[in-house]
């Protein structure tokens, strides 16, 4: 297919998209701007490695919540893990060598594309969202992920009242049966918005683009 020819499908397809769902697609980009998603990607899928995200994880949760915690929205937030992004290391490669791995991280603020998940009582729709990306050695291995703000994994959110603060705050969309089709249809349309940014950008040719798209799969949470 010729790149005219895919800009009148895209366009066919958001003038569909947002005839029929353009409330609940501007709710779901809503989520994503207020959002801050951690991602921790481990080294690979044995066991030690998958168990070394886990400690990984439980370690930035437990030393770096005040980053997060304490943020007043969620520029703020950003901002903090723009400005501790060594410190984020620091925990992660430290608790690490305490446990004999000798692998590198490298902590990024990106934003980047996850495709629709439920997170305990809530579903984040598709899409770009910015978050905090910790990559442990080769970054092979399944992904761990949670949302930092509003602080939805952080200690400080296990309780009730402190959980449903953050989601009012987030504006996070339950995860109820009515709304599975409406966020199939927001995970396509993000989908291919995706792959066709891809393509007009130049970055990949499509069997690249595939290719890339059966890797993200592969590294999709268990």
């Amino acid at each position: 297919m010729k790149r005219w020819e895919l800009a009148i499908l895209i366009g066919l397809i958001l003038a569909i998209f947002t005839g029929s769902m353009s409330g609940f697609a501007a709710q779901c980009e809503t989520v994503r701007e207020d959002t801050i998603r951690l991602h921790i990607l481990a080294n690979s899928d044995s066991d030690a490695d998958q168990a070394l995200k886990l400690k990984v994880r439980d370690a930035v949760l437990r030393e770096g919540a005040d980053l997060f915690g304490a943020a007043p929205d969620k520029r703020g937030a950003v901002e903090l893990a723009r400005s501790n992004t060594g410190r984020i290391a620091e925990i992660a490669e430290r608790t690490l060598r305490e446990n004999g791995c000798g692998d590198p991280v490298e902590v990024q603020v990106v934003n980047m594309y996850f495709a629709t998940r439920q997170y305990g009582d809530v579903v984040m729709p598709a899409g770009h969202y910015d978050a905090v990306r910790i990559l442990i050695g080769e970054g092979k291995g399944h992904n761990w992920w949670c949302v930092m703000f509003p602080p939805m994994c952080l200690p400080a959110a296990e309780s009730r009242g402190t959980r449903e603060a953050a989601l009012a705050e987030g504006g996070l969309i339950p995860a109820e049966p009515e709304y599975k089709v409406k966020f199939a249809v927001v995970e396509a349309y993000e989908a291919l918005k995706e792959r066709l940014e891809k393509l007009f950008s130049g970055e990949c040719s499509p069997a690249v683009s595939s290719a890339k798209q059966n890797q993200q799969s592969a590294a999709e949470p268990k």
